[in-house]
C-alpha cells in the first residue's frame, strides 16, 4: 500500500490546493508522484491509482486554478485542442514553482509527473519550459504543448506516452508529434498507442506501473 490516503494532507499553500501524502517506509529519498488531473477533476482525482502505480511512494497532488465552465484546470485553452500558450507559459511557471517550494517543505527529491489529458499537457509544458522540476513524466492522452523545440536539452529523460487509438480528442498523431520532439531534444521516451479511446485502460496503469518501477 502507499504511504496511506489516511495520512493524506491537504493544504492551500505554495499557490496550489494539493494533497500531500507523506513516504512509506523505505521511499523517503524516492522520487514522489506528480499526479496532474485531467479537466474536471481535482487534486484527489487520481489518488485511487497511486498504490498500483508505485507503491509507497509518496504523492504530491495539485488542483488546476484555472476554470473552464466550473471544472478545474491547469492552463486555458481557446477550443478543443486549442491552447491559450500565453496562460499555458505562465500557470506552467507558476506549477514550476509549486513544485519547488512544495518538494523543499517536505523534504522530497523531484519528482515523477503522471498526468492525464489536460495534465499530460502541462506535464509536457514543464518539459518543455522547465525540465528540471521533474525527474521523468507518465503521460496518458497528450499532445505537443507549444510550437518551438524544447528549452533545453532533455538528455536521457525518461517519458512514457500512452495514446489511443480510437482517442476522439487527442488523436494518436498528436501524441506521436509530442514524442518525435522529445526524443529529438534527447529524452528517452517510450510511446504505446493502444486500442483505447480517450478513457484510461487497464493496460495504461500496467504499462505506468512497468515505467515506474525503476524510478522510484
Amino acid at each position: 500500500m502507499n504511504a496511506g490516503l489516511d495520512n493524506a494532507r491537504v493544504s492551500d499553500d505554495f499557490g496550489f490546493r494539493h494533497v500531500f501524502v507523506p513516504p512509506g517506509p523505505g521511499h523517503a529519498k524516492a522520487p514522489p508522484l506528480l499526479l496532474l488531473h485531467g479537466t474536471g477533476g481535482d487534486e484527489r482525482d487520481l489518488l485511487p491509482l497511486a498504490a498500483r502505480l508505485a507503491p509507497g511512494a509518496a504523492i504530491l497532488s495539485p488542483r488546476g486554478n484555472v476554470s473552464e465552465n466550473g471544472m478545474p484546470r491547469f492552463f486555458r485553452r481557446l477550443a478543443e485542442g486549442v491552447f491559450d500558450e500565453a496562460d499555458l507559459r505562465a500557470q506552467t511557471q507558476a506549477l514550476a514553482r509549486f513544485i519547488s517550494e512544495a518538494c523543499a517543505a517536505y523534504g522530497l527529491a523531484r519528482p515523477v509527473a503522471v498526468g492525464f489529458s489536460n495534465g499530460a499537457n502541462i506535464a509536457a509544458s514543464l518539459l518543455w519550459l522547465a525540465p528540471d522540476s521533474l525527474a521523468g513524466a507518465a503521460l496518458w492522452r497528450v499532445m505537443r504543448p507549444l510550437p518551438e523545440a524544447p528549452a533545453t536539452p532533455l538528455t536521457g529523460k525518461p517519458v512514457l506516452i500512452l495514446a489511443g487509438a480510437a482517442d476522439p480528442l487527442i488523436p494518436a498523431a498528436r501524441s506521436q508529434e509530442l514524442a518525435t520532439a522529445l526524443g529529438e531534444a534527447g529524452a528517452a521516451v517510450t510511446l504505446e498507442i493502444l486500442p483505447a479511446g480517450h478513457g484510461l485502460t487497464p493496460a495504461d496503469l500496467d504499462i505506468t506501473a512497468r515505467f515506474l518501477g525503476p524510478l522510484i
